[in-house]
C-alpha cells in the first residue's frame, strides 16, 4: 500500500466547465472511493471560488491516449485536407465561443 494513497482508492481525472457553452478543461487529478466522492472532492478542491459551472470526473484507467512517438504518422494526413480548417468562413461580429 502506498503512503500517497493509503486507502488504495482509484485515481480520477477532473474536468471543469467554467461557464455554460465553454469546453470542460482538465484541471487535475484526485483519489476517491467512487464517482460521487470524486465530484464532491473536486468541487472542494478545484472550485473553491465558485468558478465552475459543471464538473466531470473520469477514472484515469478509462482514458486512452495516443503515443507521442506516433504523432507524425497520426496527425500528418490531416494537413492536406484544407476543408477541415475553418479558413473559408468569416466570423460574424458578436459571435462568442465559436
Amino acid at each position: 500500500m502506498s503512503s500517497e494513497n493509503p486507502n488504495n482508492w482509484p485515481l480520477w481525472e477532473i474536468f471543469i466547465q467554467s461557464k455554460r457553452g465553454l469546453d470542460h478543461k482538465h484541471v487535475g487529478s484526485l483519489h476517491a472511493a467512487d464517482a460521487d466522492m470524486a465530484i464532491e472532492n473536486a468541487r472542494d478542491v478545484y472550485t473553491r471560488r465558485q468558478e465552475g459551472n459543471s464538473i466531470w470526473v473520469v477514472k484515469s484507467e478509462h482514458i486512452h491516449a495516443s503515443r507521442p512517438e506516433d504523432a507524425e504518422s497520426f496527425y500528418d494526413p490531416a494537413d492536406d485536407k484544407v476543408y477541415r480548417h475553418p479558413t473559408f468562413y468569416t466570423m460574424p461580429e458578436g459571435a462568442k465561443y465559436i
